[in-house]
């Protein structure tokens, strides 16, 4: 098995386990008691909240008594996802854009598969996976009633535009067999796409 057909692999167990963990995570939990219970419960609750608030009164006003815990984000999440796929992105572009040939002999057949070509295509690939994450778990923080000024309305247009880009340098340099400008396109989408990612970090 060659390199190039391991990375694919990978980026593709990536790309799925990212989004059964994002499906899953939007399914609602399975409530398995029984309906009495259900009802048991219902009934009970309004008990509950009274002892707790003759136990919240017995503590008194002193509001240096009570502690409240900071707030932890999950480590992984629909959102935290797209965090880390953009910034994968960027180091992906990075690699591409450090691993560029440069061929002595200017009549060489040129080197369609190789290093810049793989990583080139890794990097499509997670921007894809990133725009995708995106829309799926951001959709409802894009408006045009904020105008596009709004931090969240650029970061979707810059990112979706920085990936688009990236894949149209990287499609018309791998469908070509001579040599094709395509570096300032494709620096031109990270850019975008790091700008993106610095809006809303």
């Amino acid at each position: 098995m060659t390199v190039a057909n391991k990375l694919h692999r990978l980026l593709l167990a990536l790309c799925l386990a990212s989004c059964a963990g994002v499906a899953y995570a939007a399914e609602p939990l399975l409530d398995l008691s029984l309906p009495q219970e259900r009802e048991q419960i219902q009934a009970a609750r309004p008990f509950l909240l009274a002892a707790n608030d003759v136990e919240n009164a017995s503590v008194g006003r002193d509001s240096s008594a009570v502690t409240q815990e900071a707030f932890e984000p999950k480590l992984f999440s629909g959102s935290k996802m797209h965090q880390y796929l953009g910034v994968g992105t960027a180091v992906f572009a990075a690699a591409a854009f450090m691993t560029h040939p440069h061929p002595t002999d200017p009549n060489a057949p040129r080197e369609t598969n190789g290093t810049h070509a793989q990583l080139a295509k890794a990097t499509v690939a997670m921007a894809a996976a990133t725009v995708a994450t995106g829309l799926y778990t951001h959709w409802d923080d894009f408006s045009m009633e904020d105008g596009w000024s709004d931090p969240d309305n650029l970061h979707v247009l810059l990112g979706a535009t920085g990936a688009a880009l990236m894949a149209y340098a990287t499609v018309r340099s791998a469908n070509s067999s001579v040599p094709v400008s395509h570096a300032a396109m494709s620096e031109l989408g990270a850019l975008g796409m790091v700008i993106a990612i610095k809006l809303t970090w």
